[in-house]
């Protein structure tokens, strides 16, 4: 706690952080608590955002609640939250996890249930919406075997910590199994919610970029991280030989390393063109680097092959199922350990395939999409959401009843 605001303040020189809106960690709030029944999500970045999305949409029609906190670590959330322009929906940025900040957050929000996704463990926030008599709910639980190992060694305080939990619903068998032997007692399945993130219809790319690319060939490299940007303009140079007409769009997973990015594939005598700067055409374009937030699905909707990183160096992967909804043909690297059910799944529907080298992505990549694998995986994400919401309306509003 006390090197937190060190943390804090040096995260704002490097533009991680909100310059008005950080004090929101310390528990000063920048919203007003509407009266009425309240539902907290805690999200940590933009992909548990995005996939509580279709839960946001739900529950701001419903006019039993009153208002929804949304909570979030990172800086890029709250602003692709925010150009969602919910009306009863408010981001807070979530505070740092001391008696002190807790306790004042909670007195505050007096939220009715509290839902907490992925991998949100927070032990002084949990202990506190036990003693306020706040249901908590783990919801779409995910933990790796990398971090079961680190709990593990702590068993008797995780097993504190987790007793907490209401109930937990776990994403896939082997957090189920994980929560299990860490001694959590009530969880149940309903699915991977990500399945089911939300369409909306105004994500699309401006039109004259739209025909542009349509006219040309394009392949997408997808939440990319350090040294795959390379390994990806090297697959386009493979490309190039073939495809004269050819785009490759990199989309960083943090886009503030997008100048880097951009020098070092000019080094490869790549033309380069940022997204940010509206570029008048894509006429002598190799690399259309996506700068900007929030703007993959644009993207996503249109690609034929889409490649996503963090799965070439060991991240564990990215999430590949906008991409795959959309009926695009899925590429990945050896290290998918963060999606191990999910790319089981999408390798049995033939949707998706792994490779190791640059020559082997260059013969994978196609530049039509498969309609009918697109379906498979809304279809998946529909029944999800169904089941989801069923089971969500039942704590949220049988809570709402014994205030």
């Amino acid at each position: 706690m006390l090197i937190s605001p060190i943390v804090i303040i040096l995260r704002i020189f490097k533009n991680k952080e909100d310059k008005k809106r950080f004090v929101e960690k310390f528990s000063i709030p920048s919203e007003k608590r509407r009266n009425g029944l309240l539902v907290w999500f805690h999200a940590c970045s933009v992909g548990e955002i995005l996939s509580i999305v279709p839960l946001i949409k739900n529950y701001e029609k419903n006019n039993t609640v009153n208002q929804i906190l949304v909570t979030s670590s990172t800086l890029s959330s709250s602003k692709v939250l925010k150009k969602f322009q919910f009306k009863k929906t408010i981001h807070q940025f979530y505070p740092i996890d001391h008696f002190i900040f807790v306790n004042s957050f909670l007195n505050y929000w007096k939220p009715n249930i509290a839902i907490f996704v992925e991998s949100e463990i927070w032990p002084c926030m949990y202990q506190n919406l036990k003693y306020k008599n706040i249901p908590l709910i783990l919801f779409n639980a995910r933990i790796t075997k990398k971090t079961f190992n680190r709990w593990l060694k702590f068993k008797n305080f995780t097993k504190s910590i987790l007793e907490n939990i209401k109930i937990a619903y776990p994403q896939n068998k082997e957090t189920k199994s994980y929560l299990k032997k860490l001694g959590l007692k009530n969880y149940s399945e309903i699915g991977n919610i990500k399945f089911a993130e939300y369409d909306d219809a105004k994500q699309n790319l401006d039109r004259k970029l739209n025909i542009e690319l349509k006219n040309k060939k394009f392949w997408i490299a997808s939440s990319t991280h350090d040294s795959e940007e390379i390994f990806c303009a090297k697959t386009h140079i493979i490309l190039k030989r073939k495809y004269n007409d050819l785009i490759t769009i990199v989309i960083p997973r943090h886009i503030h390393r997008a100048k880097e990015i951009a020098s070092e594939l000019r080094r490869l005598k790549l033309k380069v063109n940022l997204h940010s700067l509206r570029p008048k055409n894509l006429k002598n374009t190799d690399i259309y680097i996506v700068d900007t937030f929030g703007e993959t699905k644009k993207f996503h909707k249109l690609g034929g092959s889409v490649f996503l990183g963090g799965s070439i160096i060991n991240r564990g992967g990215q999430n590949p199922l906008e991409a795959a909804r959309y009926g695009a043909k899925i590429l990945h690297g050896p290290f998918v350990s963060n999606f191990t059910d999910i790319y089981k799944l999408l390798k049995s529907n033939k949707i998706s395939k792994k490779i190791n080298t640059n020559v082997q992505l260059s013969k994978e990549i196609t530049f039509t999409k498969n309609v009918q694998s697109g379906f498979k995986i809304k279809n998946i994400g529909e029944k999800i959401l169904k089941k989801t919401i069923k089971v969500l309306d039942k704590h949220i509003f049988n809570e709402f009843k014994k205030t």
